[in-house]
């Protein structure tokens, strides 16, 4: 009966021993699993990092106005200039003219067009406001100084503008003389005359050739 007991003991304990060791094992094989479901392929944290900084990525805003674009129908981009005006320049401009130079920051804007492959440029152009009145002043070059091709604006009669046609800093425009008010209102049509030759003398200052009067 001893020899009975003993060997049931035995048994048990062996029995108890298997059962333990199968547990444990099935626990840690359950853990890696988990672990190893939860753990991210190596790929995907890169390919989250490249989807990041793509979507950071953002294109210069195209500061170019309507106004602007409008003169120039067949252009594929715009490049905004900005130049200071040297102080001398400034001081000559505004002796020379009479008015003031409104910013020390002078803008103007390129007009390129990529028509048979080749990049040119096909124009440009400044914004003025004066009298109320935003201006488009469109420039042409001759013998390297720029002179005024045309000036567009709304609301202001195409024969006052039409007057600006052709000048350069050497005309020398003043209201009065070689501009008539054409329709526009006195006082608004000589603010604009004057902002327009500080702009054509400014531009000529910046961008013309040096020559002598």
């Amino acid at each position: 009966m001893k020899k009975f007991t003993i060997s049931m003991s035995l048994a048990l304990s062996v029995s108890l021993g298997l059962s333990a060791a199968a547990c444990s094992s099935g626990t840690n094989t359950t853990t890696t699993n988990i672990a190893s479901a939860n753990k991210p392929a190596a790929h995907t944290s890169a390919a989250n990092t490249v989807a990041v900084t793509n979507s950071a990525e953002t294109k210069p805003a195209d500061e170019t106005p309507a106004s602007v674009k409008a003169v120039f129908p067949d252009a594929q981009s715009f490049t905004k200039q900005h130049k200071d005006i040297p102080k001398d320049a400034i001081a000559d401009i505004e002796k020379d003219s009479g008015a003031k130079v409104p910013d020390t920051d002078h803008h103007s804007y390129l007009a390129f067009s990529t028509t048979g492959g080749a990049r040119k440029q096909i124009g440009a152009a400044t914004v003025v406001t004066a009298g109320g009145k935003e201006m488009v002043v469109v420039y042409d070059n001759k013998n390297g100084s720029p002179i005024i091709k045309e000036v567009r604006a709304d609301g202001v009669p195409a024969p006052f503008l039409a007057q600006f046609a052709g000048k350069s800093h050497d005309d020398k425009f003043t209201f009065g003389s070689t501009i008539k008010a054409n329709g526009v209102d006195e006082a608004a049509a000589k603010a604009i005359t004057s902002a327009i030759t500080v702009d054509v003398m400014t531009m000529q200052a910046l961008y013309g050739a040096a020559h002598s009067h």
